[in-house]
């Protein structure tokens, strides 16, 4: 009977869930139930899948409304219904156009017009789909209107929208909010009525005991509406099924495509090469997965097309098939890399390809999805009310002072102090919390789907310009919609960037082959790289930790590399087998330690778990559980699993099987506690490899082409530091740094030689269209030649040219920066500042004789810290205190366990909560002469010397030592003071 229910999806309108929504109805006996929430279908799809779990039949449609007026409610007969209304809404929502007062002649769905929307229209011609919504209290009302003769055009529209007095409390709040008004100057019309709730089915058909044909013709509606969706075991992919006409098209193209590229990545495949083949194609194919394959395969020529770069990662990297025909580039025979992790009988979902584009080439990429296939959208996420955000906006709406709303946020109170508004305030924050607040993209979800997407849901137009549905991963893989993982990231493009650079730079080298990772593989001198920690900008092997651990690990090849960026994923960190795959890589004699089973299944890690097919191969071969089992415990550990029950029944069958072998306890113990801490965070071992690809490119070009790789790093926003450090860098390989010139300088970065001029993008003061004028009379008209030259070819005021010259952009002119000034300030009057146009002839400029100014580096190096955000020369050199004695990087080795002084400028700082809940410091520094050392500030420390900000600090503590990798416990450390400006700023 109620045939206008809302949860939460209704944002910043329902006050609870679709689950709550059923159990709801499951307490009040209601049989039949549907989910209409305004404007909106996120819910829609878990609706109709737990509905069966309440004995409830699922009937869905859409509030249609015009800010909180309702026009009409749409319900679908059936799937077509609902495509319908999916259509319809997704016509007008995204346009922010209105909704009409009189719906579209719907051929499978129902209209219900509400009671005092047909009064005010005198509404009286309906079609055969239109229908007249009664509430309870309308009925006070209906005798003495002329539609009390319209028997078989009226129904029940009881709207559900609270369950309590609490939750209407929550519901006015809720629209003060999305109205950004006081609470007390809210609307009646913006609220819903606190009588919308949901009666007791005999209650309700109590109400309308004088009305049996209202009764009726609701039930009727009830009946007529079914929808069918296939979730859990008996869902069927509603991917994109067929790239061609037929599946035998399909298969067979991926075969010929296998057969035509097989020479280039294996130039003599053996036997187990072809066995591999040829089983991964019959699996592919008997699991119907070709067309996804294909679908790939064409994203992936496409971008080649373009010479875009991309990296194939996530399990799809464990295929021979994928490695063939060019979606990833690593060699799963090189690895024996698990076939069954990546494709394995038990599993229904497809196989997952994250490829990773460069963040400047993904928009294009996503166009040409949009454009090559049918049915595309992107997939969405909910951005949900967090605690501080919602205390705030509470606090709004109650009118709180900031200095108050600042306090609940932070949680800076005590409760006995608390007044009746800041109860309140947390009292329905903690009920908020948690609630839809609006919907977003998903990060890399792309669906392309056999079906029309409105055939799902309706969709949005984000900013990003493509539609996208308004369901989230979750529900999508259980109603059988698998995404496509389309990722865009900075390290892509710093290769792609460097690779232009030095084409630029140095014109007489042949062209880069970035794809001749084979034989950077084996480059001694690359691979140095990594074992001395020297990786600075290339991606994912640069941070403190990663160059940390491979000096440990003293990694250097390619499948030490692979083993390092995972076991420095938290999972294998936290559980200690990370020190414990040190202590096995370099002593070897202590993998004998290993328990002989263990070392059996994983020779290749000693061992260790460090992959997550390292998951699969101990339940399966240790623990005997079946590769289906096995794999619910792997997505379990990664908080995927679908059932909770279903995971801890497999956990039971691990340790009774473990029993029934004979296992002692403390072992099964230990592998399960292995296995338990990987708790999502392990990679798969073809995802690290992929990542390990991508950071061979990039140490390439670290390697050989230094200066113009920095360069690109620096173009792309750089990576784990800060420009500031990776300008550090950039002097280190031999590059000399120069502020921005008006004649040589772009937006980005250039270089020429070893000369690096940085970009005007770096003067976050100067205006983007001051910018653009320069470089476009520059290139028009050639260079300045002058500074009155300057002045008559760009249109700029005076604020804008002081910074200029202040950064020294006019260098060229031998003139000083304080002459210039006072040479702008006579020639540039205001009213210049204010022409639009340039002048159409030269005005004689006045020359004027000014007195000789000395000038500091000191004053330089402030200019550039307020222009730049950071100095051009050493900070070093800007000290104002005396050094005292002290050690330098090169001799930690000959002092550990001692305690000594470093004076190091601050490269990065992190904080770590440590077991007992208090806070640990790490910080990484560069000596005076430019090399690294780490500090560890433990909690007596933390407080009691702080870390503010870039400059010069003396660390004193004790040198420590983890396998010949040396840092600094800190015992004290001080912040070094500056020479101050001499112009007394």
């Amino acid at each position: 009977m109620y045939l206008n229910c809302h949860t939460y999806y209704s944002l910043r309108y329902g006050t609870f869930s679709e689950v709550d929504l059923l159990e709801l109805a499951q307490e009040n006996g209601i049989s039949t139930l549907a989910l209409t929430d305004i404007n909106n279908t996120s819910a829609c799809l878990n609706f109709i899948q737990k509905a069966k779990q309440y004995q409830i039949k699922p009937v869905v449609g859409i509030d249609f409304r015009n800010g909180a007026k309702q026009q009409f409610v749409g319900l679908a007969k059936n799937n077509l219904g609902f495509q319908e209304l999916n259509e319809f809404l997704s016509e007008h929502a995204p346009k922010k156009m209105k909704i009409p007062a009189k719906a579209p002649a719907f051929n499978h769905a129902f209209v219900i017009y509400p009671f005092e929307q047909v009064l005010q229209q005198e509404k009286v011609i309906f079609n055969g789909n239109e229908f007249i919504g009664i509430s309870v209290e309308d009925l006070r009302k209906l005798p003495f209107s002329i539609y009390k003769d319209f028997t078989d055009k009226l129904v029940i529209q009881q709207q559900v929208t609270v369950r309590s007095k609490r939750d209407f409390n929550a519901h006015r709040l809720l629209r003060a909010i999305d109205n950004n008004i006081l609470l007390s100057k809210l609307q009646k019309t913006e609220e819903c009525r606190e009588l919308d709730r949901m009666l007791p089915i005999n209650n309700l058909e109590k109400a309308f005991v004088d009305f049996p044909y209202i009764i009726k013709n609701t039930q009727y509606i009830l009946d007529s509406c079914g929808i069918h969706f296939n979730f859990g075991k008996e869902r069927a992919s509603q991917n994109q099924n067929l790239y061609l006409d037929s599946r035998e098209e399909d298969y067979q193209l991926l075969k010929t495509l296998c057969d035509d590229n097989l020479h280039k990545r294996y130039s003599d495949p053996n036997d187990k090469v072809r066995t591999r083949l040829a089983t991964e194609l019959k699996t592919i194919r008997e699991m119907d997965f070709v067309s996804y394959f294909l679908i790939n395969y064409d994203i992936i020529s496409y971008s080649k097309r373009m010479d875009y770069i991309h990296v194939g990662r996530g399990s799809g990297a464990n295929s021979i098939v994928a490695y063939i025909i060019g979606i990833t580039d690593v060699d799963p025979i090189e690895l024996d890399l698990y076939f069954e992790r990546f494709i394995n009988p038990f599993r229904a979902s497809p196989p997952d390809f994250d490829i990773d584009f460069s963040w400047k080439d993904r928009e294009d990429i996503t166009q040409y999805i949009f454009k090559r296939f049918k049915n595309v959208a992107l997939l969405a996420t909910y951005n949900t009310f967090k605690y501080r955000a919602v205390v705030r906006e509470l606090g709004k709406v109650f009118g709180m002072p900031k200095e108050e709303i600042d306090k609940l946020s932070s949680k800076r109170y005590s409760n006995e102090n608390l007044d009746e508004i800041s109860s309140l305030v947390l009292k329905y924050g903690q009920l908020i919390k948690g609630f839809p607040n609006h919907l977003s993209v998903h990060s890399c979800g792309v669906l392309i789907l056999d079906k029309p997407i409105h055939y799902y849901s309706a969709t949005d137009m984000p900013p990003k310009g493509f539609p996208t549905v308004q369901f989230d991963m979750i529900i999508a893989e259980d109603a059988g919609i698998f995404k496509f993982d389309i990722l865009g990231q900075r390290g892509l493009a710093k290769i792609k960037d460097a690779i232009e650079i030095i084409k630029n730079n140095r014109p007489e080298l042949p062209p880069i082959d970035i794809t001749q990772v084979e034989s950077f593989k084996k480059d001694p001198n690359i691979n140095n790289l990594l074992k001395s920690g020297k990786a600075i900008g290339a991606y994912y092997v640069e941070s403190p930790a990663m160059r940390g651990l491979m000096q440990k690990l003293q990694t250097q090849d390619y499948l030490g590399l692979v083993a390092a960026s995972s076991i420095i994923r938290p999972g294998v960190a936290g559980s200690g087998m990370k020190h414990e795959f040190i202590v096995r890589q370099r002593h070897p004699e202590k993998r004998k330690e290993a328990n002989p089973m263990l070392l059996k299944i994983m020779p290749e890690t000693y061992g260790i778990m460090v992959y997550q097919e390292d998951v699969l191969k101990v339940a399966n071969q240790f623990a005997g559980l079946t590769l289906g089992e096995a794999d619910v415990l792997r997505r379990g550990m990664s908080g995927k699993y679908r059932s909770k029950a279903e995971f801890i029944s497999v956990e039971n069958k691990f340790i009774a099987n473990c029993k029934a072998k004979g296992y002692p306890d403390t072992l099964t113990l230990e592998v399960w506690n292995q296995i338990k801490s990987f708790a999502g965070y392990a990679f798969a071992k073809g995802h690290s490899a992929s990542y390990a690809v991508e950071s061979y490119q990039s140490l390439y070009l670290k390697c050989y082409y230094p200066l113009e790789f920095m360069v690109a790093v620096l173009n792309n926003g750089g990576g784990f530091y800060s420009a500031e450090h990776y300008i550090h860098e950039t002097k280190m390989c031999g590059g000399i740094i120069n502020p921005p010139c008006i004649n040589t300088s772009d937006h980005p970065n250039i270089i020429k030689g070893k000369d690096i001029y940085l970009g005007f993008g770096y003067l976050k003061s100067l205006e983007v269209l001051v910018v653009k004028r320069i470089l476009t009379e520059r290139q028009l008209y050639g260079k300045f030649k002058t500074l009155d030259d300057f002045i008559d070819r760009v249109i700029i005021s005076i604020e804008q040219l002081t910074i200029l010259i202040r950064i020294n952009a006019f260098r060229f002119t031998k003139l000083s920066k304080i002459e210039l000034l006072w040479q702008a300030i006579f020639k540039l009057n205001v009213s210049k500042a204010k022409t639009t146009q340039s002048k159409l002839f030269k005005t004689e400029h006045k020359q004027f004789n000014l007195p000789t100014i000395n000038t500091s580096f000191v004053e330089e190096a402030y200019d550039q810290m307020e222009l730049l955000g950071f100095p051009l020369c050493d900070y070093f050199d800007l000290i104002d205190e005396a050094l005292n004695e002290n050690i330098l990087v090169k001799d930690l080795n000959s002092n550990i366990n001692k305690s000594v002084l470093l004076y190091g400028v601050l490269v990065n700082t992190r904080f770590h909560k440590a077991s007992n809940g208090k806070l640990l410091r790490f910080c990484t520094f560069t000596d005076r002469e430019g090399n690294y050392f780490d500090t560890v500030h433990f909690t007596k420390v933390v407080d009691k010397y702080p870390i503010h900000g870039l400059g010069v600090y003396a660390c004193f503590g004790k040198v420590t030592a983890s396998f010949d990798f040396c840092s600094l416990d800190i015992i004290w450390s001080k912040k070094l003071a500056l020479k101050s400006d001499p112009r007394g700023n």
